[in-house]
């Protein structure tokens, strides 16, 4: 009678435990999908790009060398640098074309004009 009664206990354990596991299993998590956008500033360049020369003219920022002008055309890509104030150099062999300072804050995207 022992017997009989303790596996009778331990079927209807069983029993309830498999129904949990099965309705749990069914159960799916919320997720959330999580990005980081890039605020930072960006800094391009409007130019004539039949004339090699402004293509091809180097891009300072600060004083560091950031690229040749053609590599930051508006509308096709960038550069993206900190917010805050900067000076703007386009320099061509030894001619200036462009010297600015500029205050960019976030989210900021300023062209410049080269001629």
């Amino acid at each position: 009678m022992y017997r009989t009664q303790f596996a009778k206990k331990l079927m209807v354990v069983s029993a309830l435990f498999g129904g949990m596991v099965s309705i749990t299993a069914c159960v799916q998590y919320p997720t959330e999908r999580s990005g980081v956008s890039d605020m930072r500033p960006q800094i391009s360049f409007r130019f004539d790009a039949a004339d090699a020369r402004l293509g091809d003219a180097r891009v300072l920022v600060d004083g560091l060398d950031s690229g040749r002008v053609g590599d930051f055309v508006e509308g096709r890509s960038s550069l993206r640098v900190l917010s805050g104030a900067h000076v703007v150099r386009v320099v061509s062999g030894s001619a200036v074309l462009l010297d600015e300072r500029v205050y960019v804050g976030d989210g900021v995207a300023r062209p410049f004009i080269i001629k």
